[in-house]
């Protein structure tokens, strides 16, 4: 951990402020995130902007880059993934105010405390970013290797009420 980031700010003194925090964690720190990846070996590295924006919007800008450890689906080998997010996330206090933000802006809901817990918004972000399904690339050639199996087609089996539909059209 190069620079120490409190677990909790407050989320008001520090767009008041225009804070700027950045520094390196390991991916050890992120218990949540673990669960998707093959193991916690490396790290990410971050950056949180606070500010407002011309409409008075308090938000945190945040970027992160990291390279996640996966296992692909295709082969089952560990790989790593590389992650880099931009996004600016808007601080709000009521989900009312949810609908007035701009398209590109990510509500996080401020409680009463103002509390914000920055390594939360990282790992939030990067676990977003893990693939439902992860593919190393150049795992392409296992397809070649072994091409999916083509579907039959099963015959159509006749209706059994195709006989009553006869007699329906009898009566008519």
């Amino acid at each position: 951990m190069s620079v120490p980031i409190p677990a909790v700010l407050d989320a008001w003194r520090m767009v008041a402020s225009r804070r700027h925090f950045e520094g390196r964690m390991p991916l050890s720190a992120f218990r949540r995130l673990q669960e998707s990846l093959v193991d916690a070996e490396g790290e990410v590295r971050f950056e949180l902007d606070f500010d407002r924006d011309a409409l008075k919007i308090a938000y945190v800008d945040l970027r992160v880059e990291a390279e996640l450890p996966l296992e692909c689906q295709r082969s089952l080998a560990r790989f790593l993934h590389p992650v880099r997010i931009e996004q600016r996330l808007a601080l709000i206090e009521s989900e009312s105010q949810e609908a007035a933000l701009p398209a590109d802006y990510e509500p996080v809901l401020v409680g009463e405390d103002s509390a914000v817990r920055p390594l939360e918004l990282i790992e939030d972000e990067l676990i977003l970013a893990v693939p439902v399904m992860p593919v190393a690339p150049g795992t392409e050639a296992v397809e070649k290797d072994w091409p999916a199996v083509e579907q039959v087609e099963e015959p159509v089996a006749p209706n059994p009420f195709a006989a009553l539909s006869v007699l329906k059209d009898k009566k008519h």
